[in-house]
């Protein structure tokens, strides 16, 4: 089993560069906590997601697991950043939006969840200003924020911070000879700490001793959660594949573009002993080259043999041109979602409620608040 701080790697000789970063950020935040940059509350339910490193932490399953958990009874709006995408200032999802117009993830979220509100606004304050005031979207009831940590004129009433099990902030060191985005103690802005992507046989040992190294305040409630697989879909045509039905000497090609995926070889290896890494940057906006070199690595493989992805590759794959039908045909998509560890699920459900419940301005819960006063 892997352990936790397994997959980072420090460059040292950037140390210096970390130490200057690291002034300048201490110096921003300072700055918030006096009051200097001011921090805007809302009367409406924000619960924000994200993370003090960079990329890979499993943000958008768990902002998935929350749309899950309050769909059926709120009016959900999710605001991103949208990295990397084509267009700029605010944009509402429709539905004949395109992933370029709004970036790979909230495009997931809006294909996954036709009924929500998916947005994209660099600047968080006016995304938000949009979400509860445009009469198309005004009566949202919450809202999630995705990848938000960092973006401090916003407060949350909810404040997530995810730790991912392999790269922890303890061992990380700040960029560039890292990956964290601010020094470790920003993690005490959160509400709630989650450690994600860990083993699902961890030892009440292991459990104590992350527990203990995470040093969070009293205020702080920390939770563990880890990666569940689900049925693989085709991408482009095909039917379902439970990944328990796949042959014992089937030949993966596994094809990402995410920030973190050796987690995802990782949970493979039981699957297959033959998986071929074919390995882009995070957000990777695929090419003709690189489908040429998919296609040229997927050939030279004997059979059986398949494609699998992420669903947030996968999203990008739908919008390449290129692919042969023949390579089409294997490119399965891997969805996942997380589970609670150590029966954290119905004390963070109950949380997560509760807040919305006393905060919710016209929502079914409001009203159901609203008549038990009375």
């Amino acid at each position: 089993m892997r352990t936790e701080g397994d997959f980072i790697k420090i460059n040292e000789w950037l140390m210096p560069l970390s130490w200057l970063y690291g002034i300048g950020v201490r110096i921003r935040n300072w700055m918030f906590d006096i009051g200097m940059l001011k921090s805007q509350s809302y009367d409406i339910p924000i619960i924000s997601v994200g993370n003090i490193t960079v990329g890979g932490s499993g943000k958008t399953p768990h902002v998935e697991y929350l749309i899950n958990l309050l769909h059926d009874k709120l009016k959900i709006g999710v605001l991103s950043r949208g990295y990397k995408r084509k267009s700029h200032g605010y944009v509402l999802a429709h539905k004949d939006t395109t992933m370029p117009e709004i970036g790979d993830e909230p495009y997931q979220m809006r294909r996954k969840f036709d009924d929500i509100y998916v947005a994209v606004d660099r600047n968080r304050r006016n995304g938000i200003d949009r979400l509860t005031h445009d009469d198309e979207t005004k009566d949202i009831d919450v809202i999630l924020l995705d990848d938000a940590y960092q973006h401090r004129y916003v407060k949350p009433g909810i404040n997530i911070l995810l730790v991912d099990y392999h790269r922890l902030i303890i061992y990380d060191k700040l960029l560039p000879a890292g990956r964290m985005r601010e020094p470790q103690e920003g993690k005490s802005r959160a509400d709630i700490v989650i450690v994600t992507k860990c083993p699902k046989d961890l030892k009440p040992m292991e459990y104590r001793v992350l527990k203990r190294a995470m040093n969070l305040y009293p205020y702080q409630e920390l939770y563990f959660t880890t990666l569940q697989y689900e049925t693989l879909k085709p991408v482009f045509e095909g039917e379902r594949k439970p990944i328990s039905s796949l042959p014992k000497d089937i030949n993966i090609l596994l094809l990402t573009g995410i920030a973190s995926p050796q987690q995802m070889i990782v949970d493979l290896q039981p699957v297959s002993k033959n998986i071929t890494p074919v390995i882009f940057g995070d957000h990777h906006q695929f090419t003709a080259a690189d489908i040429e070199r998919v296609c040229q690595t997927f050939d030279s493989m004997p059979s059986p043999k398949m494609i699998i992805t992420t669903e947030k590759d996968a999203t990008r794959l739908t919008h390449t041109g290129d692919i042969p039908d023949d390579v089409k045909k294997n490119i399965y998509a891997l969805p996942i979602r997380i589970k609670f560890m150590q029966d954290g699920e119905d004390e963070f459900n109950n949380k997560i409620i509760s807040y919305v419940r006393k905060n919710s301005r016209n929502s079914i819960l409001a009203k159901k608040k609203d008549d038990h006063k009375s």
